[in-house]
């Protein structure tokens, strides 16, 4: 089935995975990213072991390896010469389906850590020592790279969304720089779950998605705020990723929102907000209260999308946040490809 209209038409491609099946596929909360290789493969990981995976464009299982991690909340692919790293967000604790789906009791062990496609571990970021962080813990979502293949200075730019709701800024060589929170801009960060690098201007802008207060704010590549947008048409922003002029934002409430050259709004895809209040969501409760899978999962319809990848020719990859997982592929139609960008002129001279 296709969901979308004109410019922005899409084919469902629900069970597109091939994840092997396993009793911990099934019962493992999913609450990960998801990137695109340049040959595009895509690297995701699995929903309920510590275990990365490599799937093929047609989403068949190429190979996997096990990581320390607890969870890849965030991934971003970066070249370096020619060879494509991965950098993990690990927000450090994962909900278990043994604890009824809550979190162990020990210690958040937030780490962000730059790996080969083998698992190999090149590099490690550790948390800043900043006063925010004697009492409160350290759990970052996501991390990016202004790449120095593309004229930036290697910067890496870490997103604490889960813990003091900072985002730091370190050099190529994982010494810390800076930190924003919001307070630059449009006022404190609630959750800055995702942040990316938008190459689609002159020169590049840092976006943050302020996901528990509906917006996104922009920085430029040194940490100065320039602008904010999405109060009037987002609620979740969760994600970014860009396909020629268009912007892509995941929204964890059952959509994702589609913004033109000017981050102004162009319609929502596979929008099903009011799952959102089911009791339970983005699982099921059972009869005695406790969270089940959700028996909601509708084709054409999301349910929360987590993490977001964009291969060349402009099909998105979500990963959902929920027990088992949902991982599907919109498949960007033809006609859509060819017409996106005089959509978008259009849009303009409106």
């Amino acid at each position: 089935m296709n969901i979308g209209s004109g410019a922005n038409t899409y084919e469902w491609q629900g069970s597109w995975a091939k994840i092997p099946e396993s009793p911990s596929a099934g019962s493992g909360w999913a609450h990960h990213g998801v990137v695109v290789t340049e040959a595009g493969q895509v690297v995701t990981y699995h929903p309920g072991d510590p275990t990365m995976m490599l799937l093929d464009s047609q989403g068949e299982l190429v190979r996997s390896w096990p990581v320390e991690i607890s969870d890849a909340h965030g991934l971003t692919l970066v070249k370096e010469g020619d060879q494509e790293v991965l950098w993990v967000a690990d927000n450090g604790r994962k909900r278990q389906a043994s604890l009824g789906y809550g979190y162990p009791d020990d210690e958040v062990r937030g780490q962000v850590l730059k790996m080969d496609l083998h698992g190999n571990t090149l590099m490690s970021i550790d948390r800043p020592d900043l006063d925010v962080y004697r009492e409160g813990i350290y759990s970052p979502t996501f991390v990016v790279v202004n790449e120095e293949r593309h004229g930036g200075n290697g910067d890496v730019w870490v997103a604490d969304g889960y813990g003091q709701s900072y985002v730091h800024r370190y050099d190529k060589s994982g010494n810390y720089v800076s930190s924003i929170n919001g307070e630059e801009g449009q006022g404190r960060f609630n959750c800055p779950h995702a942040i990316f690098v938008d190459r689609r201007r002159s020169g590049p802008e840092l976006y943050v998605a302020d996901r528990a207060n509906g917006r996104v704010q922009v920085y430029d590549m040194a940490g100065s705020f320039l602008r904010s947008f999405g109060t009037d048409f987002l609620t979740t922003p969760s994600g970014f990723v860009t396909h020629g002029d268009l912007l892509v934002i995941a929204e964890l409430r059952a959509r994702l929102t589609v913004c033109d050259a000017n981050d102004r709004f162009v319609c929502y895809l596979g929008a099903n907000e009011p799952v959102c209040e089911v009791e339970g969501w983005p699982n099921n409760q059972d009869s005695d209260g406790k969270l089940v899978s959700t028996s909601l999962l509708e084709p054409g319809k999301f349910n929360s999308p987590h993490g977001m990848a964009v291969d060349a020719d402009g099909n998105l990859y979500v990963a959902e946040w929920l027990i088992g997982g949902r991982f599907t592929r919109l498949g960007k139609l033809p006609s859509s490809r060819d017409c996106s960008s005089a959509m978008v002129a259009q849009i303009e001279r409106n």
